[in-house]
């Protein structure tokens, strides 16, 4: 923004660092960076009433319930989340559970809908005095590569205003100023897996004690609970399909169709309130430091649904950040800063790695050529391993709730 003679006006507002997006991300960074005494704002582009109501995904890792408790942040999801750690695969050659809590590292799911948590989070966030501003729209981030970056934004009237700051964390996704700001060169390393799904809120109770994974000459189909009111499910779908192109009743018959509840009980039914649909893509970018500007969550890298990792990564990644912009900004030690991505980018492949593997074992080829059957005799052998094998169980349970 200039000031009509070409020269740069000066930043309507200041802070040490800047979040962009209240996400799960941006709140465990803002708190810890709070809690510390640190000059930061979060920009968020919706209003209060909708991050705290939006749903997302709800299985929590182990290693993020520690980080949330270390900086206190964990008080709600002990109160009312519930521990979980038995997936149900059913098939055509039957069904089997397994008991990942039993296996690997022992360690157990807490399902707590996101939503909750960005309450609590939020919550927490200005009891402690942070300073957030809601409807607040982040453009674009200029001039990263100086020492006094800045971020344009508009507000809910369209008014375009400044921040300046020291660093900016763009936590605010796949389609945020962040990534729209980054500079040519970055590398970008994408995959459309060539799936989509029919996401599905329903307020009916869960139908399962399990997470529920169906494999289905129809396609996949997928049951997992939220609360004991609340429970999501998933539908394979062609790619095109509409979100309200499905009436209710197809839906629930579909569903009972892929789970086979036929054979195994039938689900329990209740209006669909929320409906979208998700492509299955997976995407990281690098580095994730440019100049002053830091990537994390979606923003840094785009992994599927399949296996319950999105908001893992990013409390792992707010946390990781935040330790770093605390000791440059205390005791002038930038070497966190200098190792960010160098840091998380193993845990992101990793997660990407067993995402990769869900999607496989859970989707194949339709049709009856030679690769089709091919493709499916190596899935079945696969749930064969998982269902027999104590290495393979020990391998799943570690990876699919590790993070």
């Amino acid at each position: 923004m200039t000031d009509g003679k070409g020269r740069r006006k000066p930043a309507d507002h200041a802070a040490d660092v800047v979040v962009l997006g209240a996400g799960p991300a941006g709140l465990v960074l803002g708190n810890i960076l709070v809690d510390r005494g640190i000059d930061c704002v979060i920009l968020e582009r919706a209003g209060q009433t909708h991050i705290q109501t939006r749903a997302r995904a709800g299985f929590l890792a182990a290693n993020t319930v520690r980080t949330l408790d270390r900086h206190g942040l964990a008080e709600g999801l002990h109160r009312h989340g519930q521990p979980h750690s038995t997936c149900e695969f059913r098939t055509g050659d039957g069904r089997f559970r397994l008991d990942y809590g039993d296996f690997g590292r022992r360690e157990r799911h807490t399902v707590y809908p996101q939503q909750n948590l960005v309450a609590d989070l939020l919550r927490r966030f200005l009891d402690r005095g942070g300073q957030i501003r809601f409807d607040t729209e982040a453009v674009a981030v200029r001039d990263a590569d100086s020492g006094r970056p800045q971020v344009a934004v508009v507000d809910a009237d369209r008014r375009p205003g400044l921040w300046q700051a020291r660093y900016v964390a763009g936590c605010d996704g796949r389609h945020g100023a962040a990534r729209r700001s980054l500079p040519a060169g970055t590398v970008r390393q994408h995959r459309d897996h060539g799936v989509t799904w029919l996401g599905l809120l329903a307020e009916a109770p869960p139908s399962l004690d399990a997470v529920g994974y169906a494999v289905h000459e129809r396609g996949f189909a997928g049951h997992m609970a939220r609360t004991s009111e609340v429970t999501r499910y998933y539908l394979q779908c062609e790619r095109g399909t509409p979100a309200d192109a499905w009436s209710e009743e197809r839906i629930w018959d579909e569903l009972e169709l892929r789970m086979r509840a036929r054979e195994y009980g039938p689900l329990r039914r209740g209006p669909v309130v929320q409906r979208s649909v998700v492509a299955l893509e997976s995407d990281v970018l690098e580095p994730l430091r440019h100049g002053a500007l830091f990537l994390v969550g979606d923003a840094a890298g785009l992994i599927s649904p399949s296996a319950a990792k999105g908001a893992n990564l990013a409390v792992l990644e707010a946390e990781i950040l935040a330790r770093a912009l605390i000791d440059d900004l205390t005791a002038g030690d930038p070497q966190g800063l200098d190792a960010y991505t160098a840091r998380c980018l193993p845990y992101i492949w990793r997660a990407q790695e067993f995402s990769h593997w869900m999607i496989g074992l859970l989707h194949g080829p339709s049709g009856a050529d030679g690769e089709a059957l091919f493709h499916n005799s190596l899935r079945r052998s696969r749930l064969t391993s998982l269902r027999t094998s104590r290495s393979q169980q020990d391998w799943f349970a570690e990876h699919y709730v590790g993070v």
